[in-house]
């Protein structure tokens, strides 16, 4: 049997001062799919490393300049065949930063952004992660009870594995 062949990308939970998280909002439905809040970050591409690729897609979607390195907190793989387009799934490699809160604008254009299903970003509130019940989902699913346990423990001293449903 075959390795599935699944998508890597890097993603940044960036916090404010107030605990609240930026998203950004991917719109699916064009392609028959659902509404998805998500972590900025993206697609790693060959050679590049993680840290490497959220240095780019930070500059790209949000327009902060990553400097450093900073903690790894989850890795979440998702095996499900049609889950991207032309991959078995993904693996996304979650890591934490802090920032004052700012608009974000980074290079892309907002035609660019669309193309990459990318329609808008928002300082979402821990309390309001944890209480939507709207028709959007969050990636990972669990996100505010994820969100939740990282800002009670801290960052763990190995990326913590997500499940699949998580």
């Amino acid at each position: 049997m075959n390795e599935p062949n699944l998508r890597h990308a890097a993603r940044a939970l960036i916090l404010d001062d107030t605990d609240s998280v930026l998203l950004c909002r991917f719109d699916f439905r064009p392609q028959g799919g659902p509404v998805v809040w998500a972590a900025p970050g993206g697609g790693i591409e060959p050679g590049e490393t993680e840290l490497g690729c959220l240095r780019r897609e930070l500059s790209e979607e949000v327009g902060l300049e990553l400097v450093g390195g900073l903690p790894k907190v989850w890795r979440h793989e998702v095996v499900e065949p049609g889950h991207a387009p032309g991959y078995d799934g993904v693996v996304n490699h979650y890591y934490l930063m802090y920032s004052e809160r700012f608009a974000p604008r980074g290079l892309l254009t907002d035609d660019e952004l669309v193309a990459e299903n990318v329609t808008r970003f928002a300082w979402w509130p821990l309390a309001v992660v944890l209480s939507y019940d709207g028709p959007d989902l969050f990636s990972p699913r669990r996100l505010g009870v994820h969100l939740s346990e990282l800002l009670r423990d801290g960052p763990p001293r190995a990326p913590r594995e997500l499940g699949t449903h998580d």
